[in-house]
């Protein structure tokens, strides 16, 4: 029998309906989607060094504790709040799928956007979520959305809130930090950036290892090409956070023949950001696959994922 090699990558479940994305036996990140929470998040999120990159809520605003590290909301789907924690509009995990481990790893989830009064979902988000490793303890996170309504269609109106937004860590906080938003214009701060289109946007500052020691990290996100806003406007912060605003200019009508589909990537590296070295990681987050998840035909496994065409 061949000596079986454990993965360099992993999904590993976890209790609460957390899964635990591990590199070489190293966590780099945690999804949560446990009933007590509002929605998913993912918390922690680690840069090479170790140190963790996001924060959970605002540094000097309780009333911001909606802003869970990496998580999925929108204002106005409807007219209802999924954005803040003060309406009964919540996003629930309602199963997973697919966790696949390997040279890079797979995570496969349903969730549910329920308004709080019918028990049925207005609408069921399909999340992909693969895990890249890259050299020198860097990685990319690339997220595979699929909205899909349970009537005919619905609308996520116009607003700057959604669908996926980034919370950094306090240090990396332009005011509460020393760390600086840039986009791939070249444009720098909130004042610059805010509302304006953009390819990617990071949030890059210092943070402290466990050894002590200052070292500058950050967060690249990327809106993906094939998005039907690209490149899209972004709601962005000094106070530390960014999203791509697909819906800032005007509302999306998806429909239940024809889902929304979106595609976001996150390079989490050391450094400051450099134009060249984001295009490389660009390059690299391009080669990724799309995936779908279907019935599955091996022994033991429900279901399955399989390399779509990209346009």
């Amino acid at each position: 029998m061949a000596e079986f090699v454990p993965p360099r990558c992993e999904v590993i479940p976890l209790p609460e309906q957390q899964f635990s994305l591990q590199i070489e036996g190293r966590e780099v990140a945690r999804w949560n989607a446990s009933p007590s929470a509002p929605r998913p998040f993912l918390y922690p999120v680690l840069g090479p060094s170790g140190a963790c990159l996001t924060r959970m809520g605002h540094p000097g605003a309780p009333n911001h504790d909606h802003h869970r590290s990496i998580w999925f909301a929108h204002n106005k789907l409807l007219g209802i709040d999924f954005w803040s924690e003060d309406t009964a509009a919540r996003i629930r995990q309602t199963g997973w799928l697919v966790l696949e481990d390997g040279p890079r790893s797979v995570m496969a989830v349903t969730l549910g956007w329920f308004d709080g009064h019918d028990p049925q979902p207005l609408l069921e988000q399909e999340t992909i979520l693969v895990l890249q490793p890259l050299a020198d303890g860097e990685y990319l996170l690339d997220w595979q959305l699929r909205f899909t309504p349970r009537s005919a269609q619905l609308e996520f109106q116009q607003s700057n809130f959604g669908f996926l937004a980034v919370r950094v860590a306090k240090s990396i906080s332009a005011v509460f930090g020393g760390g600086q938003l840039t986009d791939s214009e070249g444009r720098t701060g909130e004042k610059a950036i805010f509302a304006q289109a953009a390819k990617w946007v990071d949030y890059s500052g210092p943070v402290v290892t466990a050894v002590q020691r200052t070292v500058v990290e950050g967060i690249t996100y990327f809106d993906h090409p094939d998005n039907p806003t690209y490149p899209s406007h972004w709601h962005v912060r000094d106070d530390g956070w960014m999203g791509c605003a697909p819906c800032l200019k005007q509302g999306i009508v998806i429909e239940k023949e024809k889902p929304l589909e979106l595609r976001y990537g996150m390079w989490v590296h050391s450094g400051p950001v450099d134009a060249t070295r984001v295009a490389a990681a660009i390059g690299v987050w391009s080669q990724i696959p799309k995936l779908s998840v279907h019935k599955g035909t091996k022994p033991h496994h429900q279901f399955e994922l399989e390399e779509t065409p990209q346009s």
